[in-house]
């Protein structure tokens, strides 16, 4: 029986798999990371497909061999009739044979002169020569029935060996198959387990990686709302001082003078007016350090919850804590912030103002491979999202995303 070219291909796909695991790669730990998760899937629906091959085939040979091993009780069926067959037809034969000899040899066997001679009346010639008749026919109708017999059981025993050899040969097909397929499908487990180690040290390091990156982030976001808080109070401050009116500084006199109560002028000549002092200023407190352009307005706090959700797994359709897709995490962290999103990437692109790309803060909503998917910014190049089944929310760069950057917006 030839292989199935289904079991081929995956012979083929096999040794493709083989070189790819034994290839090092270059790529970055999250590429290694994607590249090694989906090899892993293909080959475990690889091992599923064998899986299914295994099955059918084994299960065929099951049923081939059942097959077998009822004609082979139908053949010794066969034979035993045979043999039965053939010993009926010897019986038969030599009783015929026994009973011509006879005839031949004994005058007491009734032939047709001793029967016509050896009768009284007519009726009792008639039957004795119908009795000698009857009993050569029974005779002779044993012996013709025992050799069909014979050749009948011969015919169906020629075709119950001739079924039990072609089943055998196909049981014996179906059983190199069956272990061709069986020697493939540990190949692969083989292959597969040693994909899923890979995987899991890749992920263990991604994890890793991403508790380094979640740290710095909420440092970094803990830096930004002290420096808001700063900025907020510096403004209150500046406010309030401006509000109140500065007090009026009288005059000091001038050195050496003395001054007298104001008296009826006189034609003598007045005296000199003291030269004025100018006021002391009222101090002015220093200017707050303006906020940076890229920390006005919008949600930051945004941030710091989507941060709260790091390690969720993607759930396609997912908006809660149990799960969450990309627009799905957006629509919920917001929610805590009583402002209702849409569940739709696309529809949440028509909310809030555009941003430009370089004055990004934390809490923006940014957009990619046509609205196709969605993320909080938290600084840094950096935001959370949650990115594709077999995936958790987690924190990614910008940059990765490549060209598929479509725009932002700030809620």
């Amino acid at each position: 029986m030839r292989v199935p070219k289904a079991i081929i291909a995956c012979v083929t796909i096999l040794l493709g798999a083989a070189v790819l695991v034994g290839a090092p790669f270059a790529a970055s730990p999250k590429e290694q990371l994607k590249a090694k998760a989906a090899q892993a899937q293909q080959v475990l629906q690889q091992v599923n497909a064998l899986d299914v091959q295994f099955g059918r085939t084994v299960e065929a040979w099951n049923g081939a061999q059942y097959e077998l091993d009822k004609t082979r009780r139908q053949l010794a069926t066969d034979r035993t009739l045979l043999r039965a067959a053939k010993k009926q037809e010897r019986i038969a034969i030599t009783r015929v044979q026994a009973r011509l000899v006879a005839l031949y040899e004994s005058s007491d066997e009734p032939t047709t002169i001793s029967i016509l001679f050896g009768s009284s009346t007519v009726s009792d010639m008639l039957g004795r020569l119908d009795a000698a008749q009857a009993i050569s026919a029974a005779d002779h109708r044993l012996a013709v029935e025992a050799t069909a017999a014979r050749s009948r059981y011969a015919a169906t025993e020629r075709r119950t060996r001739a079924t039990e050899q072609r089943r055998a040969v196909a049981v014996g097909q179906l059983d190199s198959q069956r272990r061709q397929i069986g020697s493939m499908l540990a190949q692969r487990r083989q292959l597969l387990s040693s994909v899923q180690s890979q995987v899991a040290t890749l992920k263990a390091q991604e994890a890793r990686r991403q508790a380094v990156l979640a740290a710095q982030a909420r440092a970094r976001l803990a830096q930004q709302q002290a420096l808001l808080r700063q900025q907020a109070a510096a403004r209150a401050a500046a406010a309030s001082r401006a509000a109140k009116p500065a007090p009026a500084t009288p005059a000091a006199p001038t050195p050496g003078t003395t001054t007298t109560p104001a008296t009826t002028p006189t034609t003598t000549t007045a005296p000199a007016a003291p030269t004025p002092v100018p006021a002391a200023p009222t101090p002015v407190p220093a200017a707050p350090s303006p906020a940076p352009a890229n920390l006005t307005g919008g949600h930051p706090e945004a941030a710091t919850i989507a941060m709260k959700y790091l390690g969720i797994p993607y759930v396609w359709g997912g908006a809660t804590p149990g799960g969450f897709d990309c627009s799905g995490l957006v629509m919920y962290v917001y929610a805590q912030l009583g402002i209702s999103l849409p569940h739709y990437a696309a529809a949440q692109y028509g909310f809030g103002t555009p941003v430009a790309r370089d004055q990004l803060q934390p809490g923006d909503l940014v957009f990619f491979d046509g609205l196709n998917h969605v993320g909080i910014y938290i600084g840094g190049g950096q935001m959370v999202h949650a990115p594709q089944t077999g995936d958790v929310v987690k924190i990614t760069s910008l940059s990765d995303f490549g060209t598929g950057y479509v725009g932002a917006r700030r809620i």
